[in-house]
Parts: C-alpha cells; structure tokens; sequence
C-alpha cells in the first residue's frame, strides 16, 4: 500500500498536532487532573471499538485487541512509572466513532485506542500522540460493480460511519463534483459492512487500511474489493484530554522509548504483516512515510545522524 505524495506533505500537519500536544511543559506542583485521578483509583481507562481490526477489535472470546490497545498498554506502563505505580489496573471501555470524543471529553476515558485521524479540527478539542498510522478515504465495493472511482457513484447510495472524517470527505467530494450521492450513516464499521453486504447501499467510504481488515475478517477477498483514489488523508493518533502538559509528555515518551528501542516497526509488522490472533492475515507492509516517522522518534545516541 502507497500513499500519494500529497498524502505524504500531509505528515507535517500530523508532526504539528503531536509536537503541539507534547509540546506543552507543565510547571505544575503534583500531577495534572488525568494523572491525579489514576494513581487515586489505580485504574487506566482505555476506550476500544468492537470493528476496526487491526487497530481495535475483539478476539474470539469478545477481549479488546490490536495494534492501537498495544499502544496504549505501553502507555499505561509510563503512566505507572510517572505516577509511581507499576500495578495500575486497565478498565477497557467501548466506544464508537460517533461518541469516542464526546467519551474523552467528559471524562469517561482517559485514553481512545481505536482508528481516529488526528486533525486540526479536532485537535481544538482534544490531544493526540504522535503519529502511528497514515490512512486515506476508500471505497469498498461489490466485486461485480462497475465502479472504479468515486465519479462512478453518480446518484448511488454510499454508507459511512456517523461521526469519521470519511462521512465529511464524502460529502466534500459529492459537493466537488456534484453527484447527487445518497449519503446514509451507520453507527459502526460493522454495520456499514453489512449494508453494503445487503445490498442496502452500492459502496462504503472509510479509511482504506480499515476496508482491508473487514474484508480480510469476513474472508470476502472474493466479494469485495477496495477501489478508487485517496479522497482524504487520514493520519491517526491515540486520543485523550487536551491542555495536561504532563499526560502529554508521558505519551510522547512513550512513544520515544518504543522509537529508541526500535519496536515499533516489529509492532506494527505483528498486526498488520503476520498473521492475527483471530486467524487473519492483512499482509499490509509499512509505507515509507510511516517508517521515516517512526524512525524520526528514535532518540538513541546516532539516531538520525
């Protein structure tokens, strides 16, 4: 899988949004609120979805998986380290695209481990890590279906996700190129799935690597298939509460550490190249952008040299 050279440019407005996040340096005596609240109640609330393998996903016996809950299980080990308390407990929490800001929001989790782009828009409201995956807005479409590009859905009916960054590209392009789509919601990946499925609508638009694992999931390689250009540019980050300078270097660090000690491209080979826990395998290999990224939080000595 390639992104596009625009898509790539796009990785500096990711490197914003991380390095404005953990960028911030607290001067506060103590621990900031997020901080506070977990060494009193010894408990990490990490929110998860039930659809969006690898990132986020259940195993067979219904467990929350996936590379981003990896992520956020090392988060949670900084977090003792800062708080000092290496026992904390993990409360996983289900969230959906819909209401998973909303969730961090008001408090009711203090990490979201799940496929949520990191943009400027939400970024007014919200905090992110740095970069752990690039995305795009694709198609899936039945294998039959003459449709090759999003000008091909003239007047055809095309399901999103409510509240992704895919339901607003949709809208953008329909309005871009005027082509009076009908755009109906779904409350989650799952259940876009299964409306294309149904023959309830002739394409579901969401983020490509996304469209991959559904598919993959379903062993309906012979069903589906993904189509089109990249209709936006979608890089993801672990979610959690804005304006706590001390959180945010802890996630930063995290992420450092993980950089430094080279495994976050064996983690990400684990969940998106070897085969999964549930029995499947993407075989997605990492982009060059998302390895230069990930080679950019090495802090090793002779790093980047």
């Amino acid at each position: 899988m390639r992104l596009t050279s625009a898509i790539s440019a796009g990785l500096l407005l990711a490197c914003a949004l991380a390095t404005g996040a953990s960028g911030q340096t607290g001067g506060s005596e103590g621990l900031s609120p997020t901080l506070s609240a977990i060494k009193s109640s010894h408990v990490v609330r990490l929110g998860y979805r039930e659809s969006s393998p690898p990132f986020s996903f259940l195993d067979q016996a219904g467990r929350p998986i996936g590379y981003s809950l990896e992520l956020c299980e090392a988060i949670v080990e900084e977090i003792g380290v800062e708080v000092d308390d290496p026992d904390l407990k993990i409360e996983y929490v289900k969230v959906t695209s819909d209401d998973r800001i909303d969730a961090v929001l008001q408090n009711k989790i203090d990490l979201e481990c799940g496929s949520t782009t990191a943009n400027a828009e939400r970024a007014k409201r919200v905090a992110f890590s740095p970069l752990m995956f690039v995305a795009g807005t694709k198609l899936m479409v039945p294998k039959a279906s003459t449709v090759s590009a999003v000008t091909d859905l003239k007047g055809k009916t095309v399901v999103v996700t409510k509240g992704t960054t895919n339901e607003q590209a949709m809208h953008a392009v329909d309005k871009k190129f005027s082509l009076g789509l009908n755009i109906v919601t779904s409350p989650d990946h799952e259940q876009s799935f299964q409306m294309l499925a149904d023959g309830k609508a002739d394409a579901f638009a969401t983020d490509d690597i996304l469209l991959y694992g559904l598919i993959v999931r379903h062993k309906a390689q012979d069903k589906f298939r993904v189509t089109g250009d990249y209709l936006s540019y979608d890089p993801y980050g672990i979610m959690f509460r804005k304006n706590e300078p001390q959180l945010s270097a802890v996630v930063d660090r995290t992420f450092r550490k993980l950089g430094s000690n080279h495994d976050l491209v064996p983690l990400y080979n684990k969940w998106f190249v070897a085969r999964l826990p549930t029995g499947e395998r993407l075989n997605v290999p990492i982009s060059l952008q998302l390895e230069e990224a990930f080679k950019a939080m090495d802090d090793s000595p002779g790093a980047n040299n």
